[in-house]
């Protein structure tokens, strides 16, 4: 069994099957392999082998992209992928904390370079002429390296969700790790089309996507994400498999539904973060079945989804997956629900997603050292997510551990106020924090996005709150905010320190506030029409 990317790789050197497919064009893995041995050669004729041999890609998601990540495999180098939605000053840190001594851009990102100060960096703009002519002069690849198991085949930043971004060190063994499992269940074989239109440069596209296609021999359509084109693209592609991570489920659904939608050969769609609603109506809409699932970018927390999964559930752990107080580095105790399903334990069962038996497959922080102790802290590894666990072992996220609100001497969590909220059908996408509270330490506020073609007013919102038995008074939002979308990373999460940083205003949409102990809402802020 292959244990490396590069392994994989090699054993489909000579297969004419389809392994491309983008915008009309096709390669077999062939021609794919091909391709890529030639760029890691002309890389390497040009690399500096005294510096590290880290390999930027600031690309979409496209044929160059896919290439470029072969490429560092067949050369035995480390491929860095550069988030292409920063700007300035932070994509400049991100290429130098990594040590990129190469950068490969394109046209459509070459623009994004424009003065930076990059340390030395080498830029190539694959397509240029000045590039092709690199190619046409690169000889036989003689790789830098041959991977093993536990070498480093990406660095791949963290979201940013709650700080700057981090580069993880993603082994070579994860590849192969990671598809099989999705191969065998979903019964992906060469026949199969595997549609990659999340970020190649993070993990979830790679650990979701890519894998699955390298391990079965399916093909790939790369394809920047867009919830207009999403089934023109699967249809046009012929895709019968896609992966997920963040809001894209949500973004789909508020396109207006056709009688035809479910007509396309989509069969599979796999990721997280998806709720309830949209899992059950994506699958109905589109006529496919959709798994969800959870994993932290550094690889060490994963939770499944298994049938019989209760509401709200994000599904049970593998083994060592546990929450943790991080006061006492203890397990907590289980979740209790009244006879309404709300949590009456709060501060007791809620506490930090960890994985107990060690560090599961992360391989830590490129040149962070502080940064990797921190989330390995006493031999356990702590993801920043607050959960909480059942009973029967079934685990709910309650947001991160910045997401913990104290409202009038009561410790609330963000995650179980938003699952409630998003049983309203006119919410499309939601995120629940903190705004400073003088009288009661924080307040609640809701930033919510609505379906194309809804609305939402005061009265109907506080009637709805109203009917929610499991949700306490105290956890109704103080202040909401109706807005046109909501700031997002590169994987489609929500920004909340974003929106943190705006307190208690409409931003570009309308603001609702009440009075403490008030169930009435009253319109206090406005700066875009009634949506």
């Amino acid at each position: 069994m292959a244990a490396t990317v590069t392994e994989l790789l090699l054993a489909r050197a000579d297969d004419e099957t389809l392994a491309i497919t983008y915008r009309g064009r096709t390669w077999t893995w062939r021609e794919h392999i091909a391709e890529a041995r030639l760029r890691a050669a002309a890389i390497l004729s040009v690399a500096d082998p005294a510096r590290p041999m880290h390999i930027g890609t600031l690309l979409g998601n496209t044929p160059e992209m896919l290439t470029s990540l072969a490429a560092g495999a067949l050369g035995g180098y480390v491929t860095v992928g550069i988030n292409n939605t920063r700007r300035g000053a932070a994509l400049a840190d991100d290429i130098r904390r990594a040590d990129v001594q190469i950068l490969l851009t394109d046209a459509e990102h070459r623009a994004l370079l424009d003065g930076l100060d990059l340390d030395g960096v080498t830029v190539f703009d694959v397509s240029s002429p000045e590039w092709a002519e690199l190619l046409g002069g690169a000889g036989e690849l003689t790789p830098h390296s041959v991977p093993g198991a536990t070498d480093t085949f990406m660095l791949i930043f963290t979201s940013g969700t709650s700080g700057n971004p981090k580069p993880v060190q993603l082994a070579h063994m994860m590849v192969p790790f990671a598809g099989p499992p999705l191969v065998d269940r979903f019964g992906i074989g060469s026949d199969d089309i595997c549609y990659l239109s999340m970020p190649l440069f993070h993990s979830a596209a790679i650990l979701g996507g890519y894998c699955v296609a390298l391990t079965s021999g399916a093909a790939m359509a790369p394809a920047k994400f867009s919830a207009s084109t999403f089934l023109s693209d699967i249809r046009r592609s012929g895709a019968t498999y896609m992966n997920y991570v963040g809001k894209p489920l949500a973004y789909i659904l508020a396109t207006e539904e056709r009688p035809d939608d479910a007509d396309n050969p989509l069969r599979v769609a796999f990721g997280n973060e998806a709720t309830d609603r949209d899992i059950e109506e994506f699958g109905r809409r589109f006529g496919c079945t959709v798994w969800d699932g959870f994993g932290s970018t550094e690889l060490a927390i994963i939770i499944t989804r298994e049938p019989g999964t209760p509401p709200g559930s994000i599904g049970k752990g593998y083994p060592g997956v546990a929450v943790y107080n991080s006061t006492t580095v203890t397990e907590c105790p289980p979740a209790v629900f009244d006879e309404h399903g709300a949590l009456v334990n709060p501060d007791d069962a809620i506490g930090e997603l960890v994985n107990a038996d060690g560090t599961g497959l992360f391989m830590g922080y490129y040149r962070d050292e502080g940064a990797t102790a921190e989330r390995t802290r006493g031999g356990l590894y702590w993801s920043g997510d607050l959960a909480y666990k059942d009973a029967d072992g079934y685990i709910y996220l309650a947001g991160r551990t910045a997401d913990w609100m104290r409202v009038d001497g009561e410790n609330l969590a963000a995650g179980p106020i938003e699952r409630i909220l998003q049983r309203l059908d006119v919410i499309s996408r939601l995120a629940v924090y903190a705004v400073p509270d003088d009288r009661v330490g924080d307040a609640v506020m809701a930033a919510i996005v609505l379906r194309d073609n809804t609305s939402l007013g005061p009265d109907e919102f506080a009637d709805f709150l109203a009917d929610q038995l499991d949700l306490s008074p105290k956890a109704w939002p103080r202040y909401v905010r109706l807005a046109a979308d909501l700031p997002t990373t590169a994987t489609n999460k929500i920004l909340k320190r974003a929106l943190v940083r705006e307190g208690a205003t409409a931003g570009d949409g309308i603001l609702w506030r009440r009075e403490s102990r008030s169930t009435t809402y009253e319109i206090v802020g406005s700066q875009a029409p009634a949506l």
